[in-house]
């Protein structure tokens, strides 16, 4: 009997996890990257997967990342902007919230690489307000 009941407990609360799952999941908007995406694959593009592995370029990136990860004023979005350097030259890719935060950023790539060094392709990405549905 207890293990009937057993049973059936662990078949419930895996039918509740797998309805909740695929609800939060149709309850989110689907992003589209198509132009970012087309932006990337264009002759010339710098993408995240040409970062040099040389120590002069992993030490640059790394102490921007460290700046831009320090600066709690920053939103998640600014904190995942992409780092990428390749020969003493930045290229800052991504989505950032505001201009002040796409100026904040390339300010701490400027402080680490240097005036001249920093190619800032940061796009501005306004978060949506929240409306309520009457």
């Amino acid at each position: 009997m207890h293990q009937h009941r057993l049973r059936w407990s662990v078949t419930a609360v895996f039918v509740i996890g797998l309805v909740s799952s695929s609800l939060t999941s149709f309850a989110q908007a689907p992003v589209d990257n198509t132009k970012v995406n087309k932006r990337d694959r264009a002759s010339g593009a710098v993408t995240a997967d040409q970062q040099k592995e040389n120590a002069g370029d992993r030490d640059i990136a790394q102490k921007i990342r460290r700046a831009l990860m320090q600066d709690k004023e920053l939103s998640t979005y600014a904190h995942n902007v992409k780092v990428i350097a390749r020969g003493g030259q930045v290229t800052l890719k991504g989505p950032v919230r505001s201009s002040e935060e796409k100026q904040s950023v390339e300010a701490k790539a400027v402080e680490v690489a240097g005036a001249g060094h920093v190619n800032n392709q940061i796009s501005v990405t306004p978060a949506r307000s929240k409306t309520s549905k009457k």
